[in-house]
């Protein structure tokens, strides 16, 4: 783990790190320029700002920010997807899971604040060294006194009051650098980050989410999900019970039964999420999950990034998929158009590209038989076409929102299958579902 480092807890002090990292940034490019003309290689402007020492200036600070710059980075490198830059997607890439942990000092402030000067009463123990550390908060084992075990999310002081301006300052330096794209329109992104980072920063949301999907899940004999521990809970802190598990990826050593039954039934809540439920965690990230290989169950964590489904967006989805399978582009095209992927008189060059990504996307769905994710090139295939449309600016669009949130939580959960080198026969996932739903 990282060092500790104060998390910059005022506006004020925030930004004067955005100003002095963009700053450096120019310094080292004016040094790097005057190098390259020495030695008369003639770099561009665009491989000064873009070199090694910027790159790594630009990681370390953000992740030293933690909160809404950590944040909006992940959000940037999996929803803007092949538009961005190879460096722009290398940076934000480290910043998924890089994190540095706050010093015991100001840990102690934040847990006095939260729950008064004798905050340890009722604990036997609070081990003060984290043993995991994200962009908002960073979680401790604890034990009651009547010997319970939990997990204890504390969220890094001053990073709920920073989140406009951290998300403002992130972009103002991205597009500075010329890390952006000019003509990527991501306003609507933007906004949504923030709004979705203020839910995040909120624990008692999202200790109502946990409380959410215990209650659609039941006494599910496939996934657990902890109990919040509510009288310890507020909107900084998230006490829950701790849930033993090893870390998904460990399931690679298991057998191929297993693994195919595990990313089975991560792929049928996908399904139970977007089409019963309404309800979608939306952030697929591997430290999410945990495996009990004695039990064969999921240990599902962290819900901070839990989003509604709206009925139309849901029925849509529905209408693309069975489109897919059936190879009826214009099915596929009215329910693009029903989620709000492109209107009327969109471009036909650009609703075909965006037409084949979407087939390609299913393509697990009309497989005959088991999918084979492992030994699958489908990722570097819709790689290959969002690249092909990225050298079209003209044609760059905004898809909706909750769309990227939905096809983020999907690409993560086929890493994920690759990863654990499944078989998965996911079209008959999508028949079940279609026994089950009431979505027609």
């Amino acid at each position: 783990m990282s060092k500790d480092k104060a998390v910059p807890t005022s506006k004020f002090s925030r930004a004067l790190r955005f100003g002095s990292l963009a700053g450096r940034v120019a310094s080292n490019v004016a040094y790097g320029g005057l190098k390259s003309m020495v030695t008369g290689q003639n770099k561009s402007t665009k491989e000064l700002v873009l070199n090694s020492k910027n790159i790594e200036q630009l990681a370390q600070q953000l992740a030293h920010l933690r909160g809404a710059a950590m944040k909006l980075g992940q959000l940037l490198s999996m929803d803007a997807g092949e538009l961005l830059s190879p460096e722009l997607s290398a940076l934000l890439s480290r910043l998924r899971n890089k994190a540095t942990p706050m010093p015991h000092k100001q840990l102690t402030q934040t847990l006095k604040q939260q729950w008064g000067a004798h905050w340890l009463d009722g604990l036997a123990n609070f081990e003060l060294r984290p043993f995991a550390a994200a962009s908002i908060g960073q979680v401790h084992r604890a034990y009651t006194d009547s010997g319970t075990k939990l997990a204890v999310k504390v969220q890094y002081p001053g990073v709920a009051k920073s989140i406009e301006s951290d998300v403002d300052n992130v972009v103002r330096l991205l597009k500075l650098t010329g890390l952006l794209p000019k003509g990527l329109d991501i306003d609507e992104l933007i906004a949504e980050a923030k709004a979705q980072l203020l839910n995040e920063a909120d624990y008692t949301l999202e200790a109502h989410y946990m409380n959410q999907y215990q209650e659609k899940l039941g006494p599910s004999s496939h996934f657990v999900v902890p109990k919040a521990q509510s009288e310890l809970c507020t909107e900084q802190i998230l006490a829950m019970e701790f849930v033993e598990g090893e870390a998904i990826e460990q399931a690679l050593t298991c057998t191929q039964e297993e693994r195919n039954r595990l990313v089975m039934h991560l792929l049928t809540l996908f399904m139970h999420e977007l089409f019963d439920f309404r309800l979608m965690q939306t952030d697929p990230n591997f430290a999410n999950y945990l495996y009990q290989r004695d039990t064969g169950r999921i240990v599902l964590l962290d819900f901070g990034a839990t989003r509604a489904i709206s009925e139309s967006i849901s029925r849509g989805y529905w209408r693309l998929i069975e489109g897919a399978i059936t190879g009826e582009r214009g099915v596929m095209a009215h329910a693009a158009r029903d989620i709000g992927y492109f209107s009327d008189d969109v471009d036909k060059a650009y609703e075909q590209n965006v037409l084949d990504i979407f087939a390609l996307a299913c393509e697990p769905l009309t497989a005959d038989g088991e999918y084979d994710f492992a030994s699958s090139d489908l990722a570097a295939r819709i790689k290959q076409k969002g690249l092909a449309m990225s050298s079209r600016e003209q044609q760059w669009h905004s898809p909706p929102v909750d769309a990227l949130f939905i096809h983020r939580k999907l690409a993560g959960l086929f890493l994920i299958a690759a990863k654990l080198q499944a078989r998965v026969n996911v079209n008959d996932i999508f028949n079940e579902q279609r026994k089950s739903s009431g979505v027609s």
